[in-house]
């Protein structure tokens, strides 16, 4: 029975310091000078609705901006943005990659990149009608997923 008690303790404890590292706030100052940099040139009239400071444990820290315009991005420590979310706008196009809006462009001719995602392997790509594109590093077509 005490080990019971103990261990949910520990997890009552770990869930309540998770939760203690995040923290909301509008000012733009709290995010690093890239993130800054890049907000103000891809969404140069845009005003901030929240920014979400999510420290993690081992000092990493990301940042999730809403736009009250309704665009959402996220950024790691460095600034260096990861997700680009405009729900039904377009993403302006100085974010995508060549590679990538050429193919959209010529594949897909009458519909706008909504969502850019960049991972480890690549970019992931979603338009305004609901297909998902994935690309390597380099820009190059891996895969398409279709809404259903």
């Amino acid at each position: 029975m005490k080990k019971l008690l103990l261990t949910l303790l520990l997890i009552l404890t770990t869930a309540g310091m998770a939760n203690a590292f995040d923290k909301y706030t509008i000012n733009r100052d709290e995010l690093p000078q890239k993130a800054q940099d890049f907000i103000s040139e891809y969404f140069p009239k845009a005003k901030i609705g929240m920014i979400k400071v999510d420290k993690h444990l081992l000092k990493k820290t990301d940042y999730d901006v809403r736009l009250v315009n309704g665009p959402t991005i996220e950024f790691i420590n460095s600034g260096i943005w990861t997700e680009v979310d405009c729900k039904s706008r377009e993403v302006p196009q100085g974010i995508i990659m060549k590679p990538i809006r050429n193919y959209v462009a010529k594949t897909f001719s009458d519909v706008k990149i909504v969502k850019i995602e960049k991972k480890s392997s690549g970019y992931e790509v979603k338009l305004s009608d609901g297909v998902e594109l994935k690309f390597n590093l380099v820009g190059q077509f891996k895969s398409v997923k279709m809404d259903d």
